[in-house]
């Protein structure tokens, strides 16, 4: 498996390559931010159209890190749609596809910002999760320990064999951990943002998404 151990909680966790979190005592991946339907909402509001088809490549990435996990538990930590009407735009293809993802699992959505509320598609809707020690949530608390969420598109920018290098990354320190986004037309914010200074520790890790994912201190400059 393509992913980077780590303790965090008093947990054995790995963060996966493609930005996926696996929690192997539990079967349990969590992934955050899959903005399934963002192409359609920014044609919707009359924005130069993208391609239509990042939600069937997100799908279809989420689907081989299910295979190769045999995850049994799927937290999405918000922002699973770009807004609730995009969720009920998805095609009836998407809607069966995302069906058979769920098909034996235990899967909840967690809503974010850009989803407020449930959408009429299959799994359980909560506002957070509280697993063990672990609370899955869609934006960090402040002084909160123990917390898993997502929202800022972590991403960081790296220098390797004398060049820069930027990747999304997940963010870790003795409190929280913070998760990059999955989908495919997500953006991200460098971890060098005020936000995320004040939010994370000194002492803070980002473990870079890719193949393979690695760890380094969480850059601050630049």
């Amino acid at each position: 498996m393509n992913g980077f151990e780590f303790e965090f909680a008093g947990k054995h966790l790995v963060a996966l390559g493609s930005g996926a979190l696996w929690w192997p005592d539990w079967r349990l991946l969590c992934v955050s931010d899959l903005h399934l339907g963002k192409s359609e909402r920014i044609a919707r509001r009359g924005a130069p159209a993208l391609p239509p088809y990042e939600t069937r490549d997100t799908l279809n990435r989420l689907a081989d890190d299910l295979d190769q996990t045999g995850a049994r538990i799927v937290i999405c930590l918000g922002d699973s749609f770009d807004d609730l009407d995009a969720a009920r735009a998805l095609g009836e293809g998407d809607r069966q596809w995302i069906a058979s993802l769920q098909a034996g699992r235990e899967w909840t959505w967690i809503e974010g910002n850009h989803d407020p509320g449930p959408v009429e598609i299959g799994g359980q809707h909560r506002h957070e999760v509280r697993i063990d020690t672990v609370t899955f949530r869609h934006i960090a608390k402040p002084g909160t320990m123990g917390e898993i969420s997502g929202h800022y598109h972590p991403k960081a920018r790296v220098r390797t064999r004398g060049r820069s290098i930027t990747r999304a990354a997940f963010l870790v320190d003795r409190d929280r951990l913070l998760l990059p986004a999955y989908g495919t037309y997500t953006g991200g914010l460098h971890c060098n943002e005020p936000v995320l200074c004040d939010l994370m520790r000194p002492d803070a890790l980002a473990i870079l998404t890719g193949s393979p994912p690695r760890a380094v201190p969480m850059p601050r400059d630049g």
